[in-house]
């Protein structure tokens, strides 16, 4: 084993807990590995996977993690692949046939892949020796990053007959390590957890009234401004407001956030890692996967979702053991809009009740598309698959299969050069899909209706045909309006104490997220050390008093303060900004829940369709408690 240390990652030693997790994975039994961020992780599965028989399957929840990570890997010499929307049919093939033939060790995928019913079949006559789950406190509803189809992953781990999985994260409470390792029956003793505590970074919290953080900013910014620097923001506007705000200062800052496109980020990102950008002002968009050993600072300029995220946030500093500095700029202005985002994804009663009234209607079968469904009900699409995972959970529905609804392709060889191509049969049936397709100036949309009605295919056959065209390179080819279809396993079921059930997960959920906030300004104005009471946090016995460099330590604990001025509200303030909506737009009949949503600036789907942005009073309270906006409405 530490040849192949040598040999593909150039360590003669392992990291602590590196060595253990492997050891037990490679003696037959499951792992959970809760190591902090940046302390080696990947590795235990990376060099896992050389020494095991059959194929590793790596579960990742984004897109650019499986991208970083694999390029990682190949560089190792490590026989890797992916397989996820980027590719095309192909590619895809070619991937498929590498694991069969055992050239592959490592496949990474995103969580969703799971949904692919072709990629299923595919799975089932593939053989696994361990399933990774990477990021796996998203499983937790007591995670605080929760992904309702990770809630899968164990029924898939059964399903497909791997005998291990691999458990990683750096941000797990002990409760939520404990539901982690009850869903995949992870033994106590096979729980492999390294210290939290990384003497090489200095936390400090700075009271700082919000309209001093950029002024503050800046100074800390200035004597080290070509130091590799994340500086975290909440919202898109700030990203851009702040780096636009540094360059005017003279300082090298760039704004990164999900609102641009895949170009433009990995352009942003590779200048950072190659130290031809020193500041990046990110969203958490920006960090995941990121493989930069000297970042010397991360700053918070806003206040982070909660303990978990800050952790993880100012655990991509320092990676290099080299003295690195994590600065949160604290006030207690916008503790009231993160509370706010967490009531965005709590559906309603009455929103529920319209979705499982739609689900008791279905019969047998249903068909969704998560967008229409989406905006037909007034739930964000998140909440939404959270409440489709929790109907699954309850025994109401099953996946059956998934598949595009809409095919359009653009002709690189004209339709009789493609006919000519074919003879007999197979024409007659390639000329009854272009017959039957409704041409545009540039792209034309299959028709699968008219198709089978004037010829007797099926869809699957259609579809078959379009992707052996899109693979010969006779058209390109474009799938689109993902739907999904599941088995109504209880179509019976009682409406009413199903919503009440659903409704009850949801507030609890609520609850516990908003507790969470509240904890993360708890822990931020403590008078402990903050390094030991990270520490603590997630679960690890310290066994000192204080580590000497953090601001409680070497001054005293932080005290936010509001620099806000809020009117106090009043039945006839709140009516008086919800009077355009209500009479021109509708607002009379929305319940009171819904005028709160508009009047704290809460996106919803309905909002988005009557274009509620525009609409006077929108977000007319976004700084006030959500709680007390609701009781005047």
């Amino acid at each position: 084993m530490h040849l192949s240390l040598q040999k593909h990652f150039g360590y003669k030693t392992f990291r602590p807990g590196q060595e253990q997790a492997i050891n037990t994975l490679l003696a037959g039994r499951s792992v959970a590995a809760i190591f902090p961020t940046g302390s080696g992780k990947s590795l235990i599965y990376q060099l896992a996977a050389l020494h095991l028989p059959k194929l590793t399957l790596v579960v990742s929840p984004l897109l650019a993690l499986i991208s970083d990570q694999l390029e990682s890997m190949q560089q190792s010499g490590i026989p890797a692949a992916r397989i996820d929307s980027t590719l095309d049919n192909v590619e895809m093939r070619k991937i498929r046939d590498e694991v069969k033939q055992g050239r592959v060790k490592i496949l990474m995928i995103s969580v969703e892949r799971f949904k692919n019913e072709t990629f299923r079949q595919f799975l089932s006559g593939v053989e696994l020796s361990l399933m990774v789950i990477d990021e796996a406190h998203c499983i937790s509803e007591w995670g605080h990053n929760f992904r309702p189809d990770y809630l899968k992953l164990p029924e898939y781990k059964r399903n497909f007959n791997i005998p291990q999985v691999l458990l990683l994260t750096a941000t797990a409470t002990p409760k939520v390590i404990g539901d982690m390792c009850k869903r995949f029956a992870i033994a106590e003793d096979d729980v492999v957890m390294t210290g939290f505590y990384r003497p090489n970074l200095h936390l400090s919290v700075l009271p700082v009234a919000e309209e001093a953080k950029m002024e503050k900013l800046a100074e800390l910014l200035k004597p080290v401004s070509n130091d590799s620097t994340i500086v975290y923001v909440t919202l898109q506007r700030t990203a851009e407001e702040v780096a636009s705000n540094l360059r005017q200062e003279g300082i090298n800052a760039v704004a990164y956030h999900a609102g641009m496109n895949n170009v433009e980020r990995e352009s942003i990102q590779s200048a950072f890692m190659y130290g031809q950008i020193p500041v990046i002002v990110a969203t958490i968009a920006f960090g995941m996967g990121i493989d930069k050993s000297d970042i010397r600072q991360v700053i918070h300029y806003d206040l982070p979702k909660s303990i978990e995220s800050y952790s993880q946030e100012i655990g991509r500093a320092g990676r290099d053991g080299k003295l690195s500095y994590c600065t949160l700029l604290g006030n207690k202005d916008k503790v009231n809009v993160l509370e706010n985002f967490v009531y965005g994804d709590s559906p309603e009663r009455s929103e529920i009740k319209e979705l499982l009234g739609r689900l008791a209607a279905a019969g047998s079968r249903w068909e969704i598309q998560i967008l229409s469904l989406s905006n037909a009900v007034n739930i964000r699409q998140l909440p939404l698959k959270t409440l489709l995972v929790y109907l699954e959970m309850e025994g109401l529905i099953k996946p059956l299969y998934s598949f595009y609804a809409s095919y359009k392709y653009k002709n690189v060889l004209d339709d009789e050069q493609i006919l000519a191509k074919f003879p007999g049969e197979r024409r007659a049936f390639l000329r009854a899909i272009l017959d039957n397709s409704t041409k545009a100036r540039i792209w034309t949309t299959v028709d699968f209706d008219a198709v089978m009605a004037n010829y007797n295919t099926d869809r699957q056959r259609i579809i078959a045909a379009l992707d052996y065209f899109d693979s010969k390179g006779f058209i390109q080819l474009e799938a689109s309006q993902m739907s999904e279809v599941f088995e109504v396993l209880q179509p019976g079921f009682d409406v009413e104490q199903l919503s009440d059930l659903i409704y009850e997960k949801f507030a609890s959920r609520e609850k516990s997220e908003v507790q969470r906030i509240k904890d993360m300004i708890d822990f931020f104005e403590g008078e402990r050390c903050l390094s030991v009471a990270l520490s603590e946090y997630f679960g690890e016995t310290s066994t000192w008093e204080n580590c000497g460099h953090c601001s409680v330590c070497l001054s005293s604990s932080a005290k936010f303060e509001s620099s806000l001025s809020l009117e106090p509200l009043s039945k006839a303030v709140v009516d008086s900004k919800l009077a355009v909506l209500k009479t021109e737009h509708g607002g009379r009949n929305l319940s009171p829940v819904t005028l709160t949503r508009f009047l704290c600036g809460i996106h919803t789907p309905l909002f988005t369709s009557i274009k509620a942005s525009s609409i006077s009073g929108y977000g007319a309270f976004e700084n006030y408690r959500f709680e007390e906006v609701l009781k005047y409405c």
